[in-house]
């Protein structure tokens, strides 16, 4: 983003994009515990957008806890899963940069979940095709676009799977990758375009857009 702050803490319309995400986050059915994972030194302004989320909630619900991260996203997906109560056995991980997921996309993940798949992920239709090619840039495939998915999140585990493939390797884009590779399914259910990730400056103006015409 190069806009000199960690990703979640870059504003959007006056709060930072982690304070977006986690109103996302407090509409979950059933809620039971939320942790977000922040650098060190961005603890505190991570607390204090918990604190604002929290206290903006109608329904109430839990007040959020911070927890340090590590070096990796794997490693700080790792913190966040041992900070959880030992009760929670349903766990959802979701992106500060997807930061305008609408509640109905938590719903339909939780709602998979619960109905008894251990791992479930939103996903969109890709509109453009897509080459695979080798390291000098030649085109090996052109894969069948209808099967495929650009994948969102949050993305929703059994906690005992998710504990699981952490516990072999927490190198992935994903957390379904790390799942995939146990050999355990994956279910992709409908995302939205909402659940766009903000990545540079032109997102943000994307995001902008969308957020003042969704309000």
């Amino acid at each position: 983003m190069g806009a000199g702050v960690p990703k979640a803490f870059v504003p959007l319309a006056g709060r930072p994009l982690l304070g977006h995400a986690l109103r996302g986050a407090l509409s979950c059915p059933d809620l039971h515990q939320v942790v977000v994972v922040a650098p060190a030194e961005w603890v505190g302004p991570a607390q204090e957008a918990c604190r604002l989320a929290a206290a903006e909630h109608a329904s109430g619900g839990p007040e959020p806890a911070v927890v340090t991260g590590g070096a990796e996203r794997g490693d700080s997906v790792a913190a966040g899963l041992a900070a959880l109560d030992a009760s929670v056995d349903v766990v959802l991980v979701h992106d500060a940069a997807r930061c305008l997921t609408p509640p109905e996309v938590f719903a339909r993940v939780v709602a998979a979940v619960e109905a008894g798949a251990v791992a479930v992920v939103p996903g969109t239709p890709v509109v453009d095709t897509v080459k695979q090619v080798d390291a000098s840039g030649r085109v090996v495939a052109t894969p069948d676009r209808s099967s495929l998915r650009a994948v969102q999140t949050p993305q929703g585990f059994r906690r005992e799977v998710l504990a699981r493939a952490h516990a072999v390797s927490s190198e992935a884009t994903d957390d379904a990758g790390l799942v995939e590779r146990l050999g355990e399914p994956v279910l992709v259910v409908e995302g939205h375009r909402l659940a766009l990730k903000v990545t540079t400056p032109d997102d943000l103006e994307t995001a902008t857009r969308l957020l003042a015409s969704s309000s």
